[in-house]
């Protein structure tokens, strides 16, 4: 029998947050309109996780941390995204 390696943190808390990003998307698209900042939250949002995933499978311990640190600067463009809107729709 094969034994499953557990998921981790960090797979579950990213792919769950791309989740919510894309309803974000979905709802931004739908009632309030806005199409330019949707296409950029849910690229850098949805990337994050993406990323991670990669990470799993690196060629090397460099590729593991630069996949990594680009999927932290990836969170760190999500969070200037949500703060324009959060001032825009607010």
């Amino acid at each position: 029998m094969k034994s499953e390696k557990p998921i981790s943190p960090l797979i579950e808390k990213s792919y769950q947050f791309a989740i919510k990003i894309v309803h974000l998307s979905q709802s931004l698209i739908s009632v309030e309109r806005e199409y330019v900042l949707s296409k950029q939250i849910i690229r850098s949002g949805t990337s994050i996780g993406a990323l991670v995933r990669e990470s799993e499978f690196a060629a090397s311990r460099a590729d593991f941390i630069n996949k990594l640190t680009v999927a932290l600067k990836e969170a760190n463009e999500t969070e200037y995204w949500l703060m324009i809107l959060l001032i825009q729709i607010f």
